[in-house]
């Protein structure tokens, strides 16, 4: 499995390295629970979740989009 895409964090633009950070997170859940039945039952538990489910999500693609942006000199 490619953890990281292309084996690079370098994007052209940020909302580029925005989408590689939400997929960057995606992989990593993939990689940590590589069985699909699990994932798709997982999925449905935390969607029940509300609020805390999502906010853990958007942290961890926050933190990979940090280290993309950083990566990228923040697109100066």
């Amino acid at each position: 499995m490619e953890l990281v895409p292309g084996n690079t964090l370098i994007t052209a633009t940020p909302e580029e390295g925005r989408a590689l950070a939400i997929k960057l997170a995606r992989l990593t859940v993939k990689a940590t629970q590589p069985d699909d039945a699990v994932r798709e039952h997982l999925r449905s538990e935390y969607a029940e979740e509300h609020a805390t489910g999502l906010i853990s999500v958007a942290q961890v693609v926050a933190l990979e989009f940090a280290t993309i942006a950083a990566a990228n000199g923040y697109w100066r």
